[in-house]
């Protein structure tokens, strides 16, 4: 399989707190919808999943998704589109992994491997290592490989623990694809 099989723009996303009255599931959709009107297309979009919260599984659990997009915006300017994304649904940044009502987390900018101005690095630094991305991942990008290690994304899957494997599920609902 050639390298543009594996090639492409990977957004993971993830809420687990409401935020005016919506659902982290509709967050995902109005996250999706505002990348749009910031000029990133979405191309695919995976299944929501339902992940436990880490690393206090007593917190609320994630719904969680991937995107693939395509954008003219370089990755510096698409990770400060992200964060804007993330302030106007009510991110708060503070405690590591604390609950949130959005997470954007660029996974894999066209295969590029390095660490970019601003320290941005690339591939995302935990996706390998990550059910609640590579599953959804997955979905969308059935041939994707890692670009630090080159790993094939059922060979990262299979390499996390099974618990972890089993307690990501399918949510309900759809995320949309289309402004």
């Amino acid at each position: 399989m050639d390298n543009a099989m594996h090639t492409g723009i990977y957004i993971a996303l993830g809420a687990n707190q409401a935020y005016r009255g919506a659902s982290p599931l509709q967050t995902l959709n109005s996250a999706i919808r505002a990348l749009h009107t910031a000029g990133v297309e979405t191309l695919a979009a995976s299944r929501p999943w339902r992940t436990p919260a880490w690393p206090d599984p007593s917190d609320p659990p994630f719904v969680n998704a991937c995107i693939k997009v395509r954008t003219a915006l370089q990755p510096p300017d698409l990770m400060a589109a992200l964060h804007t994304i993330e302030t106007a649904h009510g991110r708060q940044r503070g405690a590591r992994n604390a609950p949130r009502t959005l997470d954007l987390d660029l996974i894999d900018y066209d295969r590029l491997h390095q660490v970019l101005p601003g320290g941005l690095v690339l591939p995302h630094p935990r996706a390998a290592q990550r059910a609640f991305v590579l599953l959804p991942l997955r979905e969308i990008a059935p041939h994707w490989r890692d670009p630090a290690s080159g790993a094939r994304i059922d060979a990262l899957i299979g390499a996390l623990p099974l618990a972890e494997r089993q307690a990501c599920r399918r949510a309900g609902g759809v995320l949309c694809t289309a402004a």
